[in-house]
């Protein structure tokens, strides 16, 4: 059953798969339990740590990225707090720095780290995950890049004072919503090839993930439009007579109670994303299901059959039943009606 859980990746790297599936178990326990939301440091370095133990490569390439926010953010509250001491230029220079950061002194940064200090793994290529590695690669970066860019989407397509910004949200979500996700994973696979310059090499896995997140985006878009059809036209006129802005009335009171109507919807469009990894199999990606026949075939596994597919599915139901219970768990938690 190796096999089954990475494909073709070298017997010798599977500790990498296998730390960083423990190491996921342990980053949303501060998100999902609040008691533990000291650890949230974890959370936020975790994604950056598991793509460098699952790709491999210098450990610096992928450390830049997060010494580049780390810069962008020290560098704002500088700015707006003891420079200009005016949020909105000081968000707007930080992020330009920020920009400036990663186009003119990244590389050459990474670089000379690596030199004084390297730090690498063998590098792994896309092609050869596989297994319940490929689903969950594509199912929790889904689910987690899914969410806030939907919510964004749902509060585009109600915006009033911005017509372009409605327009471009609801032709967006109709179009997704309108599209099957195989034929989405095809464009992925083939057809954006055909739009790139000749010579780059986008990784098909990237690729399928960018696919997977919009699609899920727009059904989460139209879920949390629901939460906020569902409240009362007072809870937007309380939050303006104490005199909020849009965005702090959206953080503070729309919003909390808009996802807390919503979290049934939230929990079954995430839980249907997982399932959905294994449309992957369509454009030769080897997820649990895609690989039952390929092991089927081997002449050590003849006359193996309900085994397979018993495991795939037990191992889906773990997930998939244990995000059910979550849910069922925080709306128990956050009901504040009799």
């Amino acid at each position: 059953m190796e096999t089954a859980s990475f494909w073709t990746i070298p017997a010798e790297e599977y500790w990498r798969p296998t730390l960083t599936f423990f190491l996921l178990i342990l980053s949303i326990i501060p998100i999902l339990f609040p008691r533990y939301i000291r650890f949230i440091w974890f959370s936020i370095i975790y994604p950056g740590l598991a793509l460098w133990l699952l790709w491999g490569g210098s450990f610096w390439s992928v450390a830049i990225v997060y010494i580049g926010i780390s810069f962008g953010v020290v560098l704002y509250f500088l700015l707006s707090t003891r420079l200009i001491k005016s949020a909105s230029l000081g968000l707007s220079l930080a992020i330009l720095l920020t920009i400036m950061f990663f186009l003119f002194v990244a590389d050459g940064m990474a670089d000379l780290l690596t030199e004084l200090l390297p730090i690498n793994l063998p590098f792994v290529e896309s092609l050869k995950f596989g297994g319940f590695t490929l689903s969950l690669i594509v199912g929790v970066t889904g689910i987690v890049a899914s969410f806030p860019i939907g919510i964004l989407l749902a509060l585009g397509r109600q915006s009033k004072n911005l017509p372009l910004v409605k327009m471009i949200c609801v032709g967006f979500i109709e179009f997704i919503r309108g599209v099957p996700l195989i034929t989405l994973l095809f464009v992925a696979s083939v057809l954006l090839n055909y739009f790139l310059p000749p010579g780059t090499n986008f990784d098909i896995v990237l690729r399928v993930i960018i696919m997977v997140t919009l699609f899920s985006a727009a059904y989460m878009a139209e879920v949390i439009r629901g939460g906020l059809a569902g409240l009362a036209i007072g809870q937007h006129e309380a939050s303006a007579s104490l005199g909020l802005t849009y965005w702090q009335s959206q953080r503070l009171i729309i919003m909390p109670q808009a996802l807390k109507i919503s979290i049934p919807g939230i929990v079954n469009t995430f839980i249907g994303l997982f399932k959905d990894t294994t449309l992957v199999s369509i454009i030769s990606l080897r997820d649990p299901v895609g690989l039952a026949s390929t092991i089927r075939a081997d002449a050590k596994w003849n006359g193996i059959y309900w085994e397979l597919y018993i495991a795939i599915g037990l191992m889906f139901f773990i997930f998939c039943f244990g995000m059910s219970k979550y849910s069922q768990y925080l709306e128990k938690k956050l009901k504040t009606d009799n």
